[in-house]
């Protein structure tokens, strides 16, 4: 088996409102590249990655001389031929190689009539548990849906998530309004929710001074962790004297380097996983069993995944013994999805492991074209900008919080 060609797609898939977070805003809509690595078998193995546009569809077709006549099992081969640190010092690859690295896995698997987590050394579990990944929310004035701002309203977003897919972990995406605010938005669901598990995630913003602050306001709550409370390693190492909930990252400790430094000084409690930013599945199971072994926690991370990138995520989960916590994933927030029969289902908060051979998802080649179409119609979006607050620019520590009592905004969500 050996790779014949590369295929690169954008695509930009709705969201049901847009998303907002301490560095900017998802705009109503998901932007992802989807790769299709040809073989000359005829089996084609599928990857993804986020962001998109000529510029990313032309970094993976790029990558065309390093791969053709490549064999697909060869997975430690392919690290280093795109991973290389010389190679790619002055070229982020990283990502680029974790969707290719996807859909060597996914193709290899498909040849063999094996699942992806089969290469990784198989499955120790069977579905994959999942938080509630709630935002608040500009308000879609197309969809009328979101435009959460108070404690009140972000907790009937939780019931209703909680009662269309069975969630008992809820993780609260703040770093938008004020810490007093979101102290009380978080107590208010700890108060609605007294028998599920906590998080909150302010993507680095408060000064470590307002992380212990705030630290201190919910350390009695059911919380899981602390998730990137303020910036850097030194920053999380502080907080930890004062405050002791386990601390977590997905900001800082995002390859082994980092991973080493992390365990050696004893600075974060949890680190999450992520496909595509660890530089593939391989990638972040390897850091999973380097947890493993020296006893810190470890989980899945989401980065505003479809369905692709999903399954890569529920085979990591399914294949690390030490996954001690719910997953994260943005994916209850899509209308739609790119791969046949829709999207994958929660059940009673889980989501199962495909059964399928590779990743076990299909592409839906109508629905590829149609977003693909979306794209071209709509575009992307500045992820790091807030349509609603358009002199606004984020920095960190941040000082610029918005007004919760100006109540939602609604823009035309796509």
């Amino acid at each position: 088996m050996k790779i014949v060609d590369l295929r690169a797609t954008t695509v930009s898939v709705p969201l049901e409102a847009p998303l907002r977070h301490a560095n900017g805003a998802h705009w109503g809509r998901f932007i992802r590249t989807i790769v299709e690595v040809i073989c000359d078998n005829g089996v084609v193995g599928l990857g993804e990655m986020g962001g998109g546009g000529a510029s990313a569809e032309a970094a993976i077709l790029g990558l065309r001389p390093y791969l053709t006549g490549h064999d697909p099992l060869q997975l430690e081969q392919l690290r280093w031929k795109i991973m290389n640190p010389v190679g790619s010092l002055y070229n982020a690859r990283a990502q680029l190689h974790a969707a290719v690295e996807m859909a060597c896995m996914d193709a290899a698997g498909k040849t063999l009539g094996i699942r992806a987590c089969d290469l990784l050394g198989g499955a120790v579990r069977e579905e994959i548990p999942f938080a509630s990944y709630l935002f608040f929310r500009h308000r879609n004035a197309v969809t009328s849906k979101g435009g959460e701002t108070t404690a009140d309203e972000i907790v009937a977003h939780a019931r209703d998530l909680k009662r269309r897919h069975g969630f008992a972990t809820h993780k609260l995406k703040a770093g938008v309004f004020p810490p007093a605010h979101e102290i009380e938005v978080y107590q208010a669901l700890a108060a609605a929710f007294p028998q599920d598990r906590l998080r909150i995630d302010p993507n680095s913003v408060w000064t470590v001074e307002e992380a212990i602050h705030v630290g201190r306001a919910i350390i009695n709550l059911n919380n899981d962790y602390f998730e990137d409370p303020c910036w850097g390693l030194e920053g999380m190492r502080r907080l930890r004297q004062f405050v002791p909930i386990p601390t977590a990252t997905n900001a800082v400790v995002v390859n082994l380097e980092q991973l080493a430094q992390s365990i050696r000084h004893d600075l974060v409690d949890v680190v999450l996983l992520d496909t595509t930013f660890w530089g593939g599945l391989r990638q972040a199971h390897k850091a999973g069993t380097v947890l493993e072994t020296f006893q810190y926690g470890a989980s899945v991370h989401s980065s505003g995944e479809l369905g692709i990138q999903l399954a890569s995520m529920l085979h990591l989960g399914a294949a690390l013994a030490n996954i001690g916590f719910a997953a994260d994933a943005h994916y209850h927030h899509l209308t739609d999805d790119i791969i046949k029969g829709g999207p994958l289902q929660y059940r009673n908060g889980c989501i199962a492991l495909p059964k399928g051979p590779g990743l076990g998802v299909e592409l839906d080649h109508d629905k590829l074209a149609e977003y693909a179409e979306h794209f071209r119609r709509h575009g992307g979006y500045a992820y790091d900008r807030d349509p609603m607050r358009p002199d606004w620019y984020s920095i960190f520590p941040e000082r610029n919080f918005a007004d919760p009592s100006k109540g939602a905004m609604a823009i035309e969500g796509n």
